[in-house]
């Protein structure tokens, strides 16, 4: 009998582009019809034939606190019984603004968006005005969002679907872009050599989610800090990702190098669409109605988003939050290498945190060079294995599996079970 998914599915190709509105959740690299979601609680979601999975997708990164947590429902209900949007400024915007730059010290001033891509585009363009320069510099494999200057060897989606770059961008923008090797300071000194002045700004994921996940080397950030201030370029943290996740300070807080800029989404709308980019003073002080650098949107700090996502923030913030996530991603990690100790099997797993990501068919993986040898058959045999055991994974090799507070031991110990089953079996072929 043909599922609920796949007669869903059907439908959507038939209105919707490929089916889907984000292209990863077509499930192109793994092959087969995407599940469709009905609903979720805590580490677990149910499709639409109610078939139950523990998720390590997490919405992409926002569930950090689990799915459907109660006080963030409550004040998502509170503040919907005032109106779902006004188009004016509201208390619960400054309250956010007012927290975050308290969790982000190097956050004086930031701006509410509704996506990451808007967070991106317009940190960029106030970096280009405030050093009056037009050249950007990105790491291959590093995803910023799909604005069009951004898309020039991008992370997981692309790679997923081996698009190099994206049709529409126009060649005169690419050019803007400069694109240095992760994790190699060399490539980035390189390309100052020769552009230096040229050069408004330095855009990186401090920890790499869009080629799976790989941690900076020990020098990495403070190199690039050291190299952008000596040229009087600014440095951007995509802290999308990493932002309330790694620390309730972020990458910056772990790692200890404050950027110019930082920009923060998923944990930060607590599973609604909201975003914010921000930094120093002077900075930001160049947006409208201020300056000349123009930025708006008629959802921004949309009233519902900022309730959740300032009830997120403030229960991220309690005592022993950040250990907790830490020991639950050592046990899952801990245990999946188990496993391929176990099977003889060649796979490595990079975690940072409650992040981490599994790569088969290859020993380590420090750059994205490292991650495009990875075996991507062996994955989506993996995934559809996964699958079958109720274990519902990020659908293509290049992603983060993403931990929350509400995965239990359980959760996490019948991962690796189902981990050592299909092992097993494939051994015994």
């Amino acid at each position: 009998m043909k599922s609920q998914s796949k007669k869903f599915f059907t439908r959507a190709e038939k209105k919707i582009p490929g089916g889907v509105n984000s292209p990863v959740r077509a499930w192109k690299s793994v092959g087969g019809s995407p599940l469709f979601i009905s609903r979720a609680k805590g580490s677990h979601v149910f499709d639409a034939d109610n078939k139950e999975y523990i998720d390590y997708v997490g919405s992409w990164g926002p569930m950090i606190l689990g799915h459907a947590n109660a006080n963030i429902l409550r004040e998502i209900h509170r503040s919907a019984a005032n109106g779902t949007s006004f188009g004016a400024p509201t208390l619960g915007e400054v309250e956010l603004a007012e927290l975050v730059s308290q969790c982000v010290p190097s956050i004086e001033k930031l701006r509410l968006v509704s996506s990451g891509t808007e967070a991106t585009m317009s940190a960029i363009r106030l970096a280009r005005a405030f050093t009056h320069r037009s050249k950007l510099m990105k790491f291959d494999g590093c995803y910023h969002g799909h604005s069009d200057g951004l898309l020039v060897k991008a992370g997981s989606g692309v790679a997923t679907l081996s698009l190099p770059d994206s049709a529409g961008v126009p060649a005169s923008v690419a050019r803007e872009t400069l694109t240095a090797r992760y994790n190699d300071l060399p490539s980035v000194q390189k390309l100052f050599d020769r552009y230096d002045k040229q050069i408004a700004a330095v855009i990186v994921e401090p920890v790499c989610g869009n080629m799976g996940v790989i941690p900076p080397d020990q020098n990495f950030l403070a190199g690039l800090r050291k190299i952008t201030a000596r040229s009087g370029a600014l440095l951007i943290f995509d802290e999308v990702i990493t932002g309330f996740r790694l620390a309730l300070g972020g990458a910056q807080e772990r790692y200890k190098v404050k950027p110019d800029l930082t920009c923060l989404g998923k944990i930060l709308g607590g599973g609604l669409p909201l975003a914010a980019f921000g930094g120093r003073r002077r900075i930001m002080d160049l947006l409208a109605p201020l300056g000349p650098v123009y930025q708006a949107g008629t959802l921004s700090g949309n009233p519902l988003a900022v309730a959740a996502g300032a009830a997120m923030v403030r229960q991220l913030a309690r005592h022993g939050t950040y250990e907790a996530l830490e020991a639950k991603g050592r046990r899952l990690a801990d245990g999946l290498n188990s496993v391929i100790r176990k099977h003889a099997m060649r796979a490595t797993i990079n975690r940072v945190g409650s992040i981490l990501t599994l790569f088969f068919g290859v020993d380590s993986v420090a750059s994205v060079d490292d991650a495009r040898r990875c075996d991507r058959q062996q994955f989506a045999n993996f995934f559809h294995a996964m699958l079958k055991r109720g274990i519902y994974l990020p659908p293509a090799p290049f992603e983060a599996w993403f931990i929350s507070l509400a995965h239990s031991n359980a959760d996490l110990d019948r991962t690796i079970s189902a981990f050592d089953d299909w092992a097993g079996r494939s051994e015994r072929g």
